[in-house]
């Protein structure tokens, strides 16, 4: 019963607290008359005073979701279905997302970026879960602009300051190499093309490692490279049938996207092993091609590590260090006219040639750069002389003399009283 207060109809203080549908009331327990109704808009302490507050001030203002943040937040929990992800990822994919549109650097931007703000929060859980999955992946499900998304996703980790880990290669080439349909037979893919999914993941993994250790995939986009050595694997495990088939029917056989770097991928990765072919004596014979030396990648590849160091030197003290000792064994050998037999055989007092450099692509073929064009300056001789270059142009001690008179002279016009 509630304490100093009466009843407005009978006067009777006989007030009992009654709860109707979860809401306090105060009720006269004489004449039955409401005295106050509960309210459910209002904030801890109003509650214990019994009074009424509005909305805006109320608990339930901060608790408000609009309209666009629900639409989003359906649509965080919608693409994580879809990739099939665990609930926890879920969980935290919702709470990212939510962080990121109360943020006012976010919140404030245009309805673009928050379409693919909801495909930021998934990879960056992704990410940090050690789950592979690309930004290419995600663009085609939310049909959004690559280069939006990239700078969305960049501008969301560093306004939430989040640590995301980088991408584990090996563990997108398993997801790459498991999305291909080359695995079983059906009328879209003949039997001549179905491969063995181990095999083929496991030397699509060595010419990804290859690349790797080729400064093909340094500072450049993991999925050219990995189509590029998926499709070298897939033809090199039987070269006889499937030589003929061009990069973009394989990724038609196997639906998925050609991307465009690939084929500039493929021919980068065939030169580094046709480099790798020369050093082979039972090779040289066969004079490879960058079409034949496909059917040699098993051997290449068991022992690729021995023919990239006679392919491509390190730097040049590795040339220099040598030459001393090449010297003396020129004096040596000097009255034999050859060193060996054979075509292979080198000419005695000549030095086999060095292995290239294994440098990057962008240093063995950089981009152009415009020119900028010099400016053209009229010189007619009438320009004025500085004080400070004035003395370059003076030649005699008259003419130095003469200045210096002519500065005093300026300096005590200068500094003399003005006439009347």
């Amino acid at each position: 019963m509630a304490s100093g207060r009466r009843c407005p109809d009978c006067g009777s203080t006989e007030l009992v607290e009654d709860s109707h549908y979860s809401q306090s009331q105060l009720v006269c327990s004489d004449c039955g008359c409401v005295v106050t109704e509960g309210v459910l808009t209002t904030t801890f302490s109003d509650e214990g005073n019994l009074r009424e507050v509005t909305y805006s001030r109320s608990t339930g203002e901060n608790e408000q979701v609009g309209r666009s943040q629900q639409r989003g937040l359906r649509r965080v929990r919608d693409l994580c279905r879809v990739l099939q992800l665990p609930s926890t990822f879920e969980d935290t994919a919702v709470t990212y997302y939510q962080q990121a549109y109360r943020h006012p650097g976010i919140h404030a931007a245009r309805l673009q970026k928050k379409e693919v703000l909801v495909g930021c929060c998934v990879l960056i859980t992704c990410r940090q879960h050690n789950w592979p999955l690309t930004m290419a992946t995600i663009c085609a499900l939310l049909y959004a602009d690559l280069d939006v998304f990239s700078g969305t996703y960049m501008q969301m980790v560093k306004l939430l300051g989040l640590d995301v880990p980088s991408l584990c290669l090996t563990d997108l080439v398993k997801t790459y190499c498991s999305s291909l349909k080359l695995f079983q037979a059906s009328p879209s893919v003949p039997a001549k093309y179905v491969e063995d999914k181990e095999k083929m993941l496991s030397r699509t993994l060595q010419l990804v490692e290859l690349a790797g250790e080729t400064w093909l995939v340094t500072g450049r986009h993991p999925l050219p490279v990995i189509t590029a050595a998926a499709f070298l694997a897939w033809q090199s495990l039987q070269p006889a049938g499937r030589l003929a088939c061009s990069l973009a029917r394989f990724c038609k056989l196997a639906n998925v996207d050609l991307p465009s770097p690939a084929s500039s991928r493929l021919q980068e990765l065939l030169a580094v092993l046709l480099r790798m072919a020369k050093q082979l004596a039972w090779l040289q014979v066969l004079a490879p091609d960058k079409r034949s030396v496909v059917k040699h990648i098993g051997d290449l590849l068991q022992c690729r590590h021995v023919l990239l160091r006679k392919a491509f030197r390190e730097g040049p003290a590795e040339g220099e260090a040598q030459e001393p000792l090449q010297e003396q064994e020129q004096e040596r050998g000097r009255g034999a006219v050859e060193v060996g037999s054979g075509s292979l055989a080198v000419p005695a007092g000549k030095r086999p040639a060095s292995p290239a450099l294994l440098l990057p692509p962008c240093m063995l073929k950089p981009p152009k750069r415009v020119c900028p064009a010099p400016a053209v300056s009229t010189v007619t001789g009438d320009e004025d002389i500085s004080d400070s270059e004035i003395e370059q142009y003076l030649r005699t001690p008259q003419e130095v003399r003469d200045f210096q008179r002519a500065q005093a002279a300026g300096q005590a016009a200068m500094s003399g009283p003005n006439p009347p």
